[in-house]
């Protein structure tokens, strides 16, 4: 037997999010009951990996996050308009948060980024950013009201040394910044 879930609902509600019970039979045939966050108006989000090709630097962002009650290194993401693209959304956040442009060089399939929290899923788009375009000589960003956003761009070999002076300068450090980094580390034998 596999588990099943054979309820939902919400119990709570906000603007954004909403708070929802899911009732369950795991594999033993044993009820049990979990609590849920969903996006309201979510069809999933973005996470941009944009490679500056000419020098080899990466665009990281750092965004004052409620939740995380401080700022967080991470790349530039966002969530999904209804009806648009990963492609489309990778390329409007990108440009809103940081003011570079890009070209999309591959899309990963959406996966979860808390699974045990939500059923949000976030899809990595690897682009490249053309140096030499003009659009991205002169960086205009369009953020949203409640952002505060800060643009880094770090050389590849020097990602690691970069998120280690953050955190010591008080900064908190997304996941998947951390993990991309450990990949590169492995990959350069670092």
């Amino acid at each position: 037997m596999n588990s099943k879930i054979e309820k939902r609902g919400t119990f709570a509600s906000g603007k954004w999010l909403c708070l929802e019970k899911i009732e369950y039979v795991d594999a033993f045939g044993k009820r049990h009951t979990w609590e849920s966050v969903m996006r309201i108006k979510g069809t999933g989000a973005v996470a941009v990996i944009a490679t500056m090709r000419q020098s080899d630097r990466i665009i990281l962002i750092r965004q004052f996050r409620p939740p995380a009650n401080g700022y967080v290194i991470e790349f530039p993401a966002g969530l999904i308009d209804e009806g648009e693209t990963f492609e489309e959304c990778a390329v409007r956040e990108l440009r809103e948060e940081t003011g570079y442009h890009c070209s999309v060089v591959k899309v990963l399939p959406p996966m979860f980024s808390s699974p045990g929290l939500s059923c949000e899923t976030i899809a990595f788009v690897l682009a490249d950013v053309d140096e030499d375009n003009p659009k991205n000589h002169t960086l205009i960003t369009d953020f949203d009201e409640s952002e505060d956003i800060e643009t880094f761009t770090v050389k590849v070999e020097e990602l690691s040394n970069f998120i280690n002076e953050r955190e010591s300068a008080g900064d908190l450090l997304d996941s998947k910044v951390v993990s991309y980094v450990l990949g590169i580390s492995s990959s350069l034998g670092g």
